[in-house]
């Protein structure tokens, strides 16, 4: 466009240049010095036209003037043999490209600011389009998702199918005097698949599929918002039958009024636009809406009522057999070792999401290919889970020998009170090398997925958290304990408080909820809200979760008492082979045979140490 610009000025500059180049080669004279030189016989040939005047002087050179009224002048000239020739005026109209040339600079500026506008919106519909819809129609012809590549959601599968078969065959609910949903809304926690299963939809339903984020709709501008919804509904209507799919529609969806600090007007006018157009007066006979969210709760509820969003299908995160599924579909991909089994994979990776599932096969993937190995096989699996779950290496962290013993013992701690509570989750794998932001760690994996925990569940993980304190205490005494326990404090307190306020599992209070939304962030704080509890109810809670959490120590102080042997064995060993797996430590705690792959165990009896670092745990919610 610059280039242009600079173009035609040049043509410009040199167009105007050149006539008066032109008009300098003829030489203007005066009147008086026209007629002296008509006296004195110069002038031999002259071409009167109104009041200009010229003419030939006799040495050739050409001249220009311009005459008064003088009506004895032909006479003169005739006197001295002067050759006279005369035409009228000519009234020429202006050319068109003298037009053009005139009205250029206000053309050139109209378009420069034409440019600029449409640089300001985008470029769609124009320097006044920032009103239209920004749904874009899907049109997958290559790459296609399918409802084939959608696994471990089956339940939600088939909630959607039945839209993609009503807009195939309408008739067949329509015979009976059923209506189709008008919105399905998929609720579910972040890479369970819900854009996936939107893609499948368009994949299979073969109509017109519009796709926009939530965030699209707002704007600087008051109004566009709710502009931008109606243009997306003509578009709908235009393409009848046809999905709409709204991401993150919890952007535009909000409750009305809530929050502190009062709600948004543009953002409410959306939503009210929103509304009217997916149950108002107006029908939207054939037009589908389909939102995805993740956060259900802060939906305003007029959204959700039947009418508008009819349906709500749930894609929850997939369990053993889902999992499973997820892993076939993803590891077509990858060149794959023929003795790798999905089914242990996934019996590995409880509270993984889809998303999550794709990472770890593409993470083995990348650790084959970094090996330079041709397919991946089950040793790159189990690195890549390890990193996905615990954390990348550190094996370039410096360690004094003093850490390492430390390390070693607090891990041990954890290990040895895993194995001998009966409620606890099997050993997956202890090592002492750094992983993420902890010095070693413990991991645990439950045998098959679950809902729910028991209180007795409950009691051991803070029995384990509190592991390897108690053997740092154990080993070195009160004043060599280290800091290294403070996440597994946390993590003991944040249960026990769970046990007591919101899972009603104490015996003194009671099945009773205490302290409802007891903070809330604001303006990036976190601002503590009034407790619904007297002082006094108040301190029997802080008192049964203090109580709660010192049970837990004492239950990890007496097993570690009474299993001290077993707490040097498994320590020396994580010193020497640094990481073992669930049945290594077994084999060598009950039977006393060590890894017969690894190098012989040789460590200072003399030289104890402790540990340093973090235990993981499986699944750390409380439902």
């Amino acid at each position: 466009m610059w280039a242009v610009i600079v173009l035609l000025t040049v043509g410009l500059y040199n167009m105007f240049k050149n006539p008066q180049r032109s008009v300098n080669q003829q030489n203007t004279i005066i009147f008086s010095e026209f007629l002296d030189e008509v006296d004195n016989g110069r002038v031999v040939q002259v071409e009167i036209q109104g009041n200009n005047i010229k003419g030939i002087m006799s040495n050739g050179d050409r001249f220009t003037t311009y005459s008064p009224n003088d009506p004895n002048l032909i006479e003169k000239l005739s006197e001295r043999g002067v050759s006279i020739s005369a035409a009228p005026l000519e009234e020429k109209m202006p050319s068109l490209l003298g037009i053009l040339l005139s009205w250029f600079p206000m053309l050139l500026l109209i378009a420069v600011w034409i440019f600029f506008m449409r640089q300001m919106q985008g470029g769609k519909g124009g320097a006044m389009g920032f009103g239209r819809s920004k749904a874009k129609m899907m049109n997958e012809i290559k790459g296609k998702i399918t409802f084939d590549d959608v696994a471990g959601v089956e339940e939600a599968k088939e909630e959607v199918e039945e839209v993609v078969e009503f807009l195939k065959d309408p008739k067949k609910f329509s015979r009976l005097g059923g209506k189709i949903p008008r919105g399905c809304l998929l609720v579910g926690p972040p890479g369970t698949g819900k854009t996936l299963l939107a893609r499948a939809i368009a994949g299979e339903a073969g109509v017109p599929f519009f796709t926009i984020s939530g965030s699209d709709f707002v704007e600087m501008f008051v109004g566009v918002g709710a502009s931008r919804v109606r243009d997306m509904f003509e578009q709908g209507k235009k393409h009848s039958p046809c999905i709409i799919f709204i991401d993150e529609i919890d952007a535009v969806g909000r409750s009305r009024g809530a929050g502190l600090g009062g709600g948004n007007d543009e953002r409410e006018q959306t939503l009210n636009q929103l509304l009217v157009e997916m149950d108002g007066f107006e029908t939207n006979e054939g037009v589908i809406i389909i939102a995805a969210t993740n956060r259900p709760d802060v939906l305003d509820p007029a959204l959700l009522r039947p009418g508008r969003f009819d349906r709500q299908v749930v894609v929850s995160l997939p369990d053993i057999i889902g999992r499973e599924k997820i892993l076939k579909v993803h590891s077509k991909k990858i060149s794959m070792a023929p003795d790798i089994n999905l089914r242990t994979i996934a019996r590995g990776t409880p509270g993984f999401s889809g998303a999550d599932l794709a990472n770890l096969v593409n993470e083995s993937a990348l650790l084959a290919a970094r090996k330079n190995k041709r397919i991946v096989t089950t040793q790159e699996f189990e690195e890549a889970k390890d990193k996905v779950m615990m954390g990348a290496e550190r094996r370039s962290m410096v360690m004094t020998e003093e850490e390492k013993r430390l390390t070693a013992y607090h891990e041990a701690g954890h290990a040895i009170v895993t194995i001998n509570e009966k409620a606890a989750y099997p050993i997956h794998k202890a090592t002492i090398i750094p992983r993420g932001r902890a010095l070693g760690m413990v991991m645990q994996l439950p045998e098959k997925d679950e809902v729910s925990q028991t209180r007795e569940q409950l009691h051991a993980q803070m029995a384990i958290a509190m592991g390897g304190r108690v053997a740092e205490e154990l080993i070195f005494g009160d004043e060599k304990v280290t800091t290294g326990a403070a996440s597994d404090i946390e993590q003991a307190t944040k249960r026990a408080r769970a046990m007591v306020m919101r899972a009603g599992l104490s015996k003194e209070l009671g099945p009773i909820a205490y302290g409802e939304n007891e903070e809330e962030v604001f303006l990036g704080r976190s601002v503590a809200r009034q407790q619904n509890m007297s002082e006094e109810t108040a301190k029997k809670v802080d008192a049964e979760i203090k109580k709660f959490v010192e049970k837990g120590y004492e239950r990890a102080r007496k097993v570690l008492t009474d299993k001290i042997e077993d707490l040097h064995k498994l320590a020396k060993a994580l010193l020497t082979y640094e990481t073992l797996t669930g049945p290594e430590i077994e084999d060598l705690i009950n039977k006393n045979v060590y890894p017969s792959n690894k190098e012989d165990i040789k460590v200072d009896n003399e030289e104890e140490g402790s540990a340093l670092g973090s235990i993981g745990l499986k699944p750390k919610i409380v439902h």
